[in-house]
């Protein structure tokens, strides 16, 4: 299996241990054949686009205990579906990514150029 890349060509980084995110819930925004949502953007939640996702039917601040989801703050990094966060940038309600931990395939949904503009590790 070949290493996972990340935007920038360079070898993906861990997004987020605390919480534990990745589609494999491996901390890393890997992918896979599975990943029907394609959840590669490494991004740190805000306020606002925790609201802007609550009201678009996808609330990640509540907490889900069932499925070990603590629900996210601000601040917290989260590995978001790339369709998501492209709709965010689209009503200018982006997070901040994180490009060093943000999936190669994320480039199917966004150009370079748009995750450079917001992101947190420049």
């Amino acid at each position: 299996m070949t290493e996972a890349r990340n935007v920038l060509g360079g070898t993906l980084e861990t997004c987020c241990t605390s919480p534990m995110t990745g589609y494999y819930r491996d901390g890393k925004c890997n992918t896979g054949g599975g990943d029907f949502g394609a959840h590669v953007v490494c991004a740190q939640m805000t306020e606002e686009f925790l609201a802007f996702t609550k009201d678009q039917g996808n609330d990640l601040s509540t907490p889900v205990p069932a499925f070990e989801f603590p629900g996210l703050q601000p601040g917290d990094r989260w590995c978001l579906c790339a369709s998501r966060w492209k709709e965010a940038l689209d009503a200018g309600m982006a997070p901040p990514v994180v490009l060093a931990a943000t999936h190669a395939s994320a480039l199917e949904y966004a150009s370079l150029s748009e995750l450079k503009q917001h992101a947190s590790d420049r």
